[in-house]
């Protein structure tokens, strides 16, 4: 296997998955959250830095954004970047930190992984400041994405069901109604935040090749890593260098959609 699918998850995920899926995405959430010079900046679920290091630049000063996240290895890789970041350790569902203190709040693509996730949007709310800009995005539903509805159907018809509904975990909250049913829970609704909105953006998955797409969920224990054996691999990728030739540009690189829902609102 090339090297470069070597190391801990956390490093594997900063190096392939964060330039293929979530990079991409850093500059507008900070643009939709309202990020500008001097402004006090949560991200949680911060993963490797994608977004924090980006807030990093908008503010002028890393040392205006905290990153948050539950998985010590993922901010040890964020650590090593180098910007002067407060990188902490906590949950969503109960963060560290007082009221009304930020001017931003955004996470990007962890929501869908919270355990409580309406809990986590009130704990959002409380510890952003009046006038404060709230932005959470999520992957759309699955049968929006046809690169990795493409890998699910394959999945299922290799090693069953099981297998393939584990895969589809990262699109579970892709729906604006359980968006905003969420957020009501929470306490957000129009009434109290006239701008509460869940919008939809398209955007872009790219890997270098096919074998690139699947050394990487091979690589990383928290996608398919964690489900699938060495054994299973091999014949996940025969199987794949077929099934993805649709989504192969004349380069050689792997290119399909994948939809974004954002929820977005101001606390008043």
């Amino acid at each position: 296997m090339d090297t470069s699918y070597q190391g801990s998850p956390a490093e594997i995920y900063d190096r392939h998955f964060v330039p293929a899926l979530f990079k991409p995405w850093a500059g507008f959430m900070a643009e939709l959250a309202g990020i500008e010079k001097g402004s006090v900046v949560l991200d949680i679920a911060c993963g490797t830095g994608a977004f924090a290091c980006t807030a990093a630049e908008q503010t002028g000063d890393g040392r205006l954004v905290t990153g948050l996240d539950i998985n010590p290895e993922m901010l040890a890789v964020a650590a090593e970047k180098g910007i002067d970041i407060d990188w902490r350790q906590g949950q969503a569902e109960e963060l560290p930190f007082n009221d009304d203190s930020y001017d931003a709040v955004v996470s990007q693509f962890g929501f869908m992984f919270f355990e409580n996730q309406s809990l986590a949007l009130k704990e959002m709310m409380r510890v952003l400041k009046p006038g404060g800009k709230m932005a959470v995005a999520v992957c759309d539903a699955l049968d929006h994405s046809p690169g990795y509805s493409v890998l699910t159907e394959l999945l299922h018809r290799l090693f069953g069901p099981d297998i393939a509904q584990a895969f589809r975990a990262p699109f579970s909250a892709g729906d604006r109604n359980l968006l905003l049913g969420m957020a009501e829970k929470a306490g957000i609704t129009q009434s109290r935040c006239p701008d509460l909105t869940v919008s939809r953006h398209d955007g872009m998955v790219r890997f270098p090749s096919i074998n690139a797409l699947i050394s990487t969920e091979r690589a990383c224990a928290w996608t398919l890593g964690g489900l699938l054996d060495e054994d299973q691999f091999e014949r996940l990728a025969v199987e794949a260098e077929e099934a993805f030739q649709p989504f192969v540009t004349p380069q050689g690189m792997v290119e399909f959609s994948m939809p974004v829902l954002i929820l977005r609102a101001t606390k008043c």
